[in-house]
């Protein structure tokens, strides 16, 4: 499979994705890795019927991606993988799934104690699965459009929490 883009968003497909992302790496496949809309015929109806015909949709379970991605590497699809939480990433990345770069476009954690920008508000499970992906050497980026300057999400975490924390 042909990783174009790995992405937390909340919001998992919107106009954002849809009118920006898409084009921008060139896609031709949507990953949704999301407990919640896989088990939810009427969410997952929804979002297959806003994606283009011409873009292949694929909707699972975090359980079940690790078993998707790696029993389909033979797709030639420049696809984009969106999560809708850090720690599903996190989870996915355990079980198999090896990609070098996270975007971050909009996490809302209502217990945040790190707010990154006005569409990223961490909350504490969210910073410990940065912290991991990070120390994986994983590159976690908050970029929002193609068009917006990528910022470093360790060099924000950093001002605040400790050199310690990524030890």
């Amino acid at each position: 499979m042909d990783i174009a883009l790995v992405r937390v968003d909340n919001r998992l497909v919107h106009g954002q994705i849809l009118e920006a992302w898409v084009p921008y790496v060139k896609a031709g496949c949507i990953i949704v890795v999301d407990d919640h809309v896989a088990s939810d015929f009427f969410r997952e109806t929804v979002i297959k019927m806003a994606v283009p015909r011409e873009i292949e949709v694929i909707i699972t379970s975090v359980e079940d991606f690790s078993r998707y991605y790696m029993d389909n590497t033979h797709r030639d699809r420049r696809t984009i993988v969106l999560f809708s939480d850090v720690a599903d990433v996190v989870t996915c990345f355990k079980d198999g799934f090896k990609f070098d770069h996270l975007n971050i476009g909009n996490v809302h954690n209502e217990d945040c104690v790190r707010e990154c920008s006005p569409s990223v508000l961490l909350g504490k499970k969210d910073v410990e699965s940065i912290k991991y992906l990070l120390t994986a050497g994983i590159k976690v980026e908050l970029q929002r459009i193609p068009r917006d300057k990528p910022m470093d999400i360790a060099e924000i975490l950093l001002s605040v929490i400790p050199q310690t924390v990524f030890q």
